[in-house]
């Protein structure tokens, strides 16, 4: 793995102390030192915003299944809302895997790994992460990745 280049960022109590307080208009920049200070706080507050979105939506969701419920419908409105409600239970589902990944990656912050390729130690990189904030790997190495799984996957369908 990578030598941390913030040692004094370090868990202390409660993180969110550690960083910086973000400008309101900052966006992480190739110009500045790869995962600095204001980059991570800049990634924490991205992921525990979209952890506070992904869980609203659960609690509106499991509110309007809720609620539905509680009228009866005629046989065809029923299974119509059977379907709607498997399918949201499907997303929602999505979404909980989505929120485990938002921590592990609020604790990779929180331990000075955030950024870093967990195959290669190499960074993940600014663009990489803006698009997918809980990455963990590389393009290079999620590209392998995949190809070993798709190869793995074949030689199984051939046995």
């Amino acid at each position: 793995m990578h030598t941390p280049m913030h040692p004094f960022l370090r868990l202390r109590g409660d993180r969110r102390m550690d960083l910086p307080i973000l400008p309101p208009d900052y966006r992480p920049t190739e110009k500045e030192p790869y995962m600095n200070p204001t980059q991570l706080a800049y990634f924490r507050h991205k992921l525990v915003q979209w952890k506070a979105d992904l869980l609203n939506e659960s609690e509106d969701t499991l509110a309007a299944l809720q609620e539905q419920s509680l009228s009866t419908p005629e046989a065809v409105e029923r299974a119509s809302m059977e379907t709607d409600h498997a399918l949201e239970l499907r997303a929602r589902d999505r979404a909980r895997k989505l929120v485990n990944k938002i921590d592990k990656a609020i604790a990779r912050i929180d331990q000075d790994d955030y950024g870093y390729c967990e195959e290669s130690g190499e960074p993940i990189g600014l663009r990489r992460l803006e698009a997918r904030p809980v990455a963990t790997m590389s393009v290079e190495a999620q590209e392998r990745h995949e190809r070993a799984e798709k190869l793995h996957r074949d030689e199984r369908r051939m046995t």
